[in-house]
């Protein structure tokens, strides 16, 4: 199955001259962590709410004043439409992505996909019917370090 058919077509983007509050409260309204930015239906980046907390907010900056241009990745990871949907999970996992946003061959934006299509696309394939129970993997443990035990503010 190709990503073009289990992608969301119908997307918010905002544009590289759009300020961050507009995209913290495009983000926020939407419960997303990412945006992609578009400039002449092309893809021109990403935004993120981390990129607008550590690259402006954590430096002092004013996201009233500050554009989406000066704290977007200008090199977003993405996925072309006709690519299959195995190869695009493959890749947002090894990219350790939850969104990517669909593009054509010339970098014009047409959707975005999700885990939670991906993951649904799989249920659906594993299935094979309805009513046939699912097998589910047991998955490998990850050998990151965790953090230690977390730090708490006490009021004084």
């Amino acid at each position: 199955m190709k990503i073009r058919d289990v992608m969301t077509p119908d997307i918010e983007v905002v544009t590289p001259d759009d300020k961050l509050r507009t995209a913290a409260r495009l983000m926020a309204d939407l419960d997303f962590e990412a945006l992609p930015v578009g400039e002449d239906n092309k893809l021109v980046g990403m935004i993120t709410g981390r990129d607008i907390a550590v690259r402006i907010v954590a430096d002092g900056g004013d996201p009233e004043a500050t554009t989406v241009h000066q704290a977007m990745s200008t090199d977003p990871l993405y996925c072309f439409e006709n690519e299959s949907a195995e190869d695009v999970a493959r890749k947002m996992g090894d990219w350790w992505v939850r969104r990517l946003p669909v593009v054509k061959q010339d970098k014009r934006l047409i959707g975005m996909v999700s885990l939670a299509d991906l993951t649904i696309l799989q249920v659906v394939s594993r299935r094979g019917e309805i009513g046939k129970p699912l097998h589910r993997s047991r998955a490998a443990r990850s050998t990151r370090q965790t953090r230690g035990p977390r730090r708490t503010a006490t009021a004084a």
